[in-house]
């Protein structure tokens, strides 16, 4: 019998939005699924998928959670089967108590769902949502600050060993 073991090196691919961790402080976070077409499955394994200008919006009337902006590019080899536009709107699939959480949280001024991660998680795409409220200017520059002496000192450290 043979072992389990990852199939594919497209399983470890894993789509961040850096940016969104410099823009916004990132309070709590949800996984979701993506309700996608085959094409776009084939697509995020690719990785031909941009985030940075994405956003997560929550409606009350019907629960649901949408994903806006986001770039999935068209899979070539089926370019029949590819939907219409590749900035579509997606729906996202969660508990409705997870839900029901962000959009409360989403209401708060201040406050917007952010998309984090695309990953594969047991073959089904999710999306890592979390709540953001936005830096301000010298937030960021302080960020800077601790990465660059965070840097300078793991330098120092490999110096010395």
């Amino acid at each position: 019998m043979a072992k389990k073991g990852k199939d594919k090196p497209s399983e470890d691919r894993v789509i961040e939005n850096r940016r969104a961790r410099f823009d916004y402080a990132i309070g709590e976070t949800v996984e979701c699924g993506i309700k996608l077409y085959g094409p776009e499955v084939k697509s995020v394994r690719d990785g031909k998928v941009s985030i940075a200008e994405g956003y997560v919006s929550a409606q009350d009337n019907p629960l649901v959670l949408l994903l806006h902006g986001v770039n999935i590019a068209e899979y070539s080899p089926a370019a029949q089967n590819n939907p219409e536009s590749p900035t579509r709107t997606r729906r996202l699939l969660a508990h409705k108590r997870e839900i029901l959480r962000m959009w409360k949280a989403s209401q708060v001024k201040g406050n917007t769902l952010v998309p984090l991660k695309i990953y594969f998680k047991n073959g089904f795409a999710k999306l890592l949502v979390g709540v953001g409220t936005g830096k301000k200017a010298h937030d960021k520059r302080d960020s800077i600050k601790e990465r660059e002496s965070k840097r300078e000192i793991d330098r120092a450290m490999r110096k010395r060993v």
